[in-house]
C-alpha cells in the first residue's frame, strides 16, 4: 500500500500486531510493523535503515536528503503497542466509524505513525534545502530502547515527537525516578517485639516522612503546565508471618519531578530523608536503589521548531493552538537530552491503554497537513 492518505494508513498499521513483549510476554513486537514501514519509506524514495541492537526489536530510519543548504528535522514516532486482553471487540480491526478510527495503537500512536509517513512523503517531493528524517522506533512502551539507539546514530537540527496531544502544543513533561527501598530490621517471636527491629514499624515512619516531602513540594511553586512534583509508595511487602517481627520490608518508591529537577537531585532529596531517620530512629538500616530514571522535559517556545509548527497548526485549525504540558514522560526527554531541540504534538481521540482506543479521524488528516507544513517550512 503506497497510498497517501493518513487514514487508509492508519488502518492498514492497526491492522498488524506491534505488541510490546516486554509487557507481555511472548507478544509479536515490531518486526512486522518496521518491515512494513520501512518498505513503504523505500517505495517514496526514501534511504532507509534498520536498527536492531536487540535481535527481534527493530526500528526504522528513513532519510529524505535535500540539497545541503538547510535544517533537517527528525519525525518521531513509536512502533509499540500496549496488550489487548481486556479488549472490547477486535483490536487490530482498524474500523472506521462515526469518524473514528478503532483499534489497539490508533490513538497511541499509529494516528501520529500514519501521519509521519504521508507528511514526510509529500514534503520531501518538493526537493528541500534540509535532510527528513523519519524515526519509527521500538519499544517506547516500556524501556525507550528504540529512541536510545536511534540517537546514538541520528542527529538532526530539531525534532517533532507525534505522540498524541489533541493537538495540541505539549512543550513541557514531567520526569520520573522509580526507586527500591529495603529497610532491614531483626526478626523476634511476636511475644517480645521489643527483642527484635520492626522492619514494617521503620516502613510507616518512611511513608510518614513522603508525606512530608509531599506537602513541601505541594508549597513550592506552580509550574504554568504541570503542576507540581509528587511522591508516593507504589508498592509494599514485608513480613513472613503473624507470629514474627518482620526482619525485612520493601518499598517501591515514585517521583514525579519537574524540569530543573535531575534525576541525582530526587535521589539525594530522598536519600536525606532516610538519612534523617537513620540519625533519630534506633535500629534504622536502609538501601535505596535507583531502578530507572528518566529527565523532565521543557521546550523553549522560541524555538524555530516550535515556532513553525505553532504557525502551521494556526493555518489548519484556525486558531492559536493550545499550549500545555503533560504528567507522563515521552521520548521527548530523551531527544533533548541529546542536544535536539524538539516538541510534542500528536492525534486526537482517545482510550490509551484502556479498553476500547480510537483515533478521530479529522485530527489525523490535521496533523497530517500541519506536519508537511512544518517540514517545508523549516527544512527549506
Amino acid at each position: 500500500m503506497n497510498t497517501l492518505d493518513p487514514i487508509a494508513l492508519l488502518r492498514r498499521l492497526v491492522a498488524i500486531d506491534s505488541i510490546n513483549p516486554d509487557l507481555v510476554p511472548g507478544a509479536a513486537g515490531e518486526g512486522e510493523i518496521a518491515a512494513w514501514c520501512a518498505a513503504w519509506l523505500h517505495d517514496w524514495g526514501f534511504d532507509v535503515s534498520m536498527l536492531e541492537e536487540r535481535p527481534g526489536r527493530p526500528s526504522v530510519v528513513g532519510v529524505k536528503r535535500g540539497t545541503g543548504a538547510g535544517r533537517s528535522l527528525m519525525l518521531n514516532g513509536h512502533l509499540d503497542t500496549v496488550g489487548v486482553a481486556s479488549y472490547q471487540g477486535d483490536p487490530f480491526s482498524g474500523e472506521l466509524r462515526d469518524g473514528r478510527v478503532f483499534g489497539r495503537g490508533a490513538f497511541d500512536m499509529k494516528g501520529g505513525v500514519a501521519a509521519i509517513l504521508v507528511a514526510a512523503a509529500r514534503a520531501s517531493a518538493r526537493q528541500l534545502s534540509g535532510d527528513v528524517i523519519v524515526t519509527l522506533v521500538a519499544d517506547e512502551e516500556f524501556g525507550s530502547l528504540g529512541t536510545e539507539e536511534v540517537l546514538r546514530s541520528v542527529e538532526a537540527d530539531a525534532a517533532v515527537i507525534v505522540e498524541p496531544s489533541g493537538l495540541e502544543l505539549t512543550l513541557a513533561h514531567r520526569g520520573f525516578a522509580w526507586f527500591e527501598l529495603e529497610l532491614r530490621g531483626v526478626a523476634a517471636h511476636g511475644s517480645q517485639p521489643e527483642r527484635g527491629v520492626d522492619a514494617i514499624a521503620h516502613a510507616a515512619l518512611v511513608m510518614r516522612a513522603l508525606d512530608e516531602l509531599r506537602t513541601r513540594l505541594e508549597s513550592a511553586a506552580l509550574h504554568p503546565t504541570l503542576g507540581h512534583g509528587t511522591v508516593r509508595v507504589s508498592m509494599i511487602s514485608g513480613g513472613e508471618d503473624a507470629a514474627t517481627v518482620a526482619d525485612t520490608c520493601t518499598l517501591t518508591l515514585e517521583r514525579r519531578m519537574l524540569p530543573g529537577q535531575s534525576p541525582e537531585h530526587v535521589e539525594a532529596e530522598l536519600r536525606r530523608v532516610l538519612e534523617h531517620l537513620a540519625s533519630t530512629v534506633s535500629g534504622f538500616t536502609y538501601t535505596l536503589t535507583c531502578l530507572v530514571a528518566r529527565a523532565a522535559f521543557e521546550a523553549n517556545p522560541e524555538w524555530p521548531v516550535v515556532q513553525a509548527l505553532a504557525g502551521n497548526a494556526a493555518r489548519i485549525l484556525g486558531a492559536t493552538p493550545v499550549v500545555r504540558g503533560e504528567p507522563f514522560w515521552t521520548d521527548a526527554g530523551l531527544v533533548l537530552e541529546a542536544g535536539i531541540p524538539c516538541l510534542v504534538f500528536g492525534v486526537d481521540g482517545g482510550g490509551a491503554h484502556a479498553d476500547v482506543e480510537w483515533a478521530e479521524a479529522a485530527s489525523v488528516v490535521a496533523l497530517t497537513d500541519i506536519l508537511e507544513g512544518t517540514i517545508t517550512e523549516f527544512c527549506r
